[in-house]
């Protein structure tokens, strides 16, 4: 649980650029410009993780898509699911993982999705050569939409 600004990089690990999220983690975690931000990795949403997000300022959500051309770099913000009965899974969708926070604990941080259209999904431990190319970009997008967020909240406060 956190107070602060979360990142979740996740997908499979290995089925190639589905571990998007797994790479963009390991270097968000590392990157000197992040210090102070909570980053951790799974492999899909999980019920549990409507705990951070009642409790974090900010949370960025990273994921590889099939939905936009393979390198392409989306940021979109993330609003919660109107089927609350979506919210119950073992799996969740992003919408879904902010609608649980409010039922659960009546408030959501801000949620933003940072996505990558993906060239494979097979099995595979690397990045194809297309996504490795672009995730310095969805690097360099999460650390922009994070300061561009704690400076609308020094203006707000």
């Amino acid at each position: 649980m956190t107070d602060g600004v979360v990142v979740v990089g996740y997908g499979n690990a290995l089925r190639t650029d589905d571990g998007l999220g797994w790479y963009a983690a390991d270097r968000l975690a590392k990157d000197p410009r992040l210090t102070g931000v909570t980053v951790l990795q799974r492999h899909q949403l999980m019920p549990e993780l409507a705990l951070d997000i009642s409790a974090a300022i900010l949370v960025v959500l990273v994921d590889a898509s099939h939905g936009i051309p393979p390198g392409a770099v989306t940021v979109t913000q993330v609003e919660p699911a109107s089927d609350a009965a979506t919210t119950w899974s073992h799996h969740l969708s992003p919408p879904s993982v902010v609608a649980l926070a409010h039922e659960l604990y009546g408030r959501a941080a801000e949620v933003f999705l940072v996505r990558c259209g993906v060239e494979s999904c097979e099995m595979g431990d690397r990045l194809s050569p297309v996504v490795m190319t672009a995730l310095p970009q969805v690097v360099d997008a999460v650390v922009e939409l994070i300061a561009s967020c704690a400076a609308e909240h020094r203006a707000d406060g």
